[in-house]
């Protein structure tokens, strides 16, 4: 067995592998860009190395730095987690030369299964079922079309030499198939240097399953069970379970011979994931969709339901051993699922968020949490927005979906929007609790799940947050000193415009002492509400209810958060709003709806443009997002350039009106 591993990740997965080979033994090396000086997977490890500044493609995607660095702290290995470079071949390959062992497959197999194309044209041989479609290397734009019209719309483009969702397209009539696929080309192009596409038919209702192989060097080869894989947002997945609620016995079996059967075929070592797709209508009929030639983020229920650490595996499968089991070792035992906190805006179209971690409460009793974050963090664009995942198991699925429930509840994450409040909500839903699933249910439901009103509780406790602030503190107060000053026979109003998610700015005054207080919310009724600090935490007493909020200050915005969500709250000076009367985008500001960088420009000033019309394209973490004109005018101004880093709410363009 080894005893030194580098690490050629960041975040979760680095803290995780981390984890196992201190359990192990074995001194870990973290690698880490400028942005990450601070991480906590670098304090996690034993040692750490700095290999570039924050640019992926200048450090966690700089093949030569981590080698050097490998070589340089005398490790004998190189486990790359996922992402980055994990499914790269020449760095499969180059670990090898430079006399590493590379903790994954040989580099033959991940070029074989890396290549959508010819991954699909290898399992068939090997008499694994594949979804019918076209997929010859070097496809022109008119051969998609005439394929696209030989299989029936809706069809499925995917990128040849990627995974994640990321340059994938829905397209469901003709008059579509132009723009989506060049965009899948320069999305692909841009996240895997290669915009080779295939086409294939979507599957109605389709539901992905994905089966856990492994592999050793000896042609041992086992099936770990399924994973349901089929909550997703943007193809790319954010709740996980094992067993799939769909598949029964026989079903199962019939997937996990595939499954090995597709993973030989390649000479497959190591830890491997053959992903399917099935139709919620029948599940008898699965096809192949692509292999995963790493370590997944959803491994972990796996691990739960197997009792196995897969990264214990792949170091034992890479130092040369043998499975220790075969498959009628394997026996799968109660549920587990899992969530995927993401630093993004549910209703902004899950968007990438960013700021810096204010408070951070991570749950406690019940849940396996694999984080890479503490407090205090600053989250970027620079990487993916995924913060932590959150892991239940029980012995029943109602028991572990309780049980991830309760630990999202226990969630405080202020400073930063993240998905936790949504996971709460769709983890509640009918057809989810039912095991009703499919790819397109989070879509379909995400108008109910993420855009709720900031309750009048949360509005009340942000105004009781400022009179404690403002307060003078003692035993003898002097009356002119207390917010609103001093009135013969009463306290005066102190007066708030409050701008809250999901709702317009909104009046709220208050008056009296923190202890005793009157809060009238817009038009409403006073209410009775006392308030306090119980260390860092802020007890509001509305009437009969007493609520306790994680509560943080940053700058202009008080965030607070109760019950997995949490809400930013900001002060607007009223007759400024009354003035305006118009919402920013009304007003023919348009802003970038996330941190990124500006991928395109489409319109210059003077030029006409009509509602809905694209004006400017923002990346972020590989993912497009077009930002389109809110009316019918004239381009005035165009601030935003190809290259340019922008912030959430950065000016890109604005529109004037036509003239009437």
């Amino acid at each position: 067995m080894f005893n030194t591993v580098l690490i050629a990740n960041r975040g979760e997965i680095s803290v995780r592998i981390a984890t196992t080979l201190r359990r192990m033994g074995i001194r870990s090396v973290a690698v880490y860009s400028d942005a990450d000086a601070g991480a906590r997977h670098v304090r996690t490890a034993d040692t750490a190395v700095r290999i570039g500044p924050a640019a992926a493609r200048e450090s966690y995607l700089c093949a030569d730095r981590i080698i050097e660095a490998a070589l340089a702290t005398g490790a004998q290995a190189v486990h790359p987690g996922y992402g980055f470079l994990a499914e790269n071949a020449d760095f499969a390959r180059a670990c090898v030369e430079a006399g590493l062992v590379f903790v994954g497959p040989p580099a033959e197999a991940i070029e074989a299964m890396g290549d959508k194309i010819r991954a699909k044209r290898t399992v068939l041989a090997a008499g694994v079922p594949v979804v019918p479609g076209r997929n010859e290397p070097g496809m022109s734009d008119t051969d998609i079309a005439d394929a696209a019209a030989e299989i029936g719309y809706p069809v499925l483009l995917k990128p040849s030499a990627g995974g994640g969702g990321k340059g994938m397209r829905l397209v469901t009539e003709p008059a579509l198939l132009a723009s989506a696929v060049a965009s899948a080309r320069r999305e692909a192009s841009g996240a895997f240097g290669d915009d080779t596409l295939l086409v294939e038919r979507f599957v109605q209702r389709p539901r992905h399953i994905e089966i856990q192989v492994l592999a050793d060097s000896r042609g041992g080869t086992v099936h770990l069970g399924e994973r349901e894989c089929s909550l997703q947002r943007r193809h790319q997945k954010i709740i996980e379970e094992a067993p799939s609620p769909l598949l029964d016995e026989e079903t199962r079996n019939r997937m996990g011979r595939a499954a090995v059967d597709a993973a030989k075929a390649v000479g497959y070592t190591g830890a491997g994931t053959v992903e399917f797709i099935v139709s919620a209508d029948a599940r008898a009929d699965f096809y192949f969709m692509e292999m995963n030639t790493r370590l997944q983020v959803e491994h972990p229920v796996t691990e739960m339901i197997t009792g196995l650490d897969l990264v214990e595996q792949q170091l034992r499968v890479a130092a040369g051993e043998r499975l220790a089991f075969g498959q009628d070792d394997v026996v799968l035992t109660g549920h587990a699922v899992e969530a995927r906190v993401y630093a993004e805006d549910p209703a902004n179209g899950f968007l990438p968020t960013g700021g810096r971690l204010l408070r951070l409460r991570e749950p406690t009793q019940r849940l396996r949490v694999d984080s890479g974050v503490d407090e205090g963090a600053q989250v970027t664009s620079d990487y993916d927005p995924m913060l932590a995942k959150y892991i239940a198991y029980g012995s029943t699925r109602d028991e572990a979906f309780g049980a991830l429930r309760s630990g999202l509840a226990e969630t405080t994450i202020l400073g930063v929007a993240t998905n936790v409040s949504f996971l709460r909500a769709l983890l509640a839903d009918p057809d989810v609790l039912a095991g009703r699933l499919d790819t397109g249910l989070v879509e379909r439901r995400l108008g109910n799940l993420a855009r709720a009103q900031t309750p009048d509780h949360v509005l009340v406790a942000a105004v009781a947050e400022r009179a404690l602030a403002l307060e003078p503190a003692g035993d003898i107060v002097d009356p002119w000193d207390i917010p609103g000053g001093w009135r013969i026979g009463q306290a005066g109003w102190t007066s708030w415009q409050v701008a809250a998610p999901g709702r317009e700015p909104v009046h709220v005054r208050l008056r009296g002492r923190s202890e005793a207080a009157e809060v009238v919310v817009g038009d409403g009724d006073p209410h009775k509400v006392s308030a306090s600090w119980d260390g860092d935490r802020l007890v509001v007493r509305q009437g009969a209810i007493t609520r306790a909020y994680g509560c943080v200050r940053d700058g202009g915005i008080t965030w607070l958060g109760a019950d997995g969500q949490a809400w930013p709250l900001t002060e607007t000076e009223r007759l400024a709003a009354a003035r305006r009367g118009v919402s920013g985008a009304a007003s023919g500001a348009v802003t970038s709806p996330m941190p990124g960088t500006v991928l395109l420009v489409r319109v210059t000033p003077g030029e006409q443009v009509s509602a809905g019309q694209g004006l400017v394209v923002v990346e972020a973490m590989k993912m497009e997002h077009a930002v389109v004109a809110p009316f019918d005018g004239v381009v005035a101004e165009v601030p935003a350039q190809p290259g340019q880093q922008v912030r959430l709410g950065q000016q890109l363009a604005v529109i004037s009106p036509l003239p009437e």
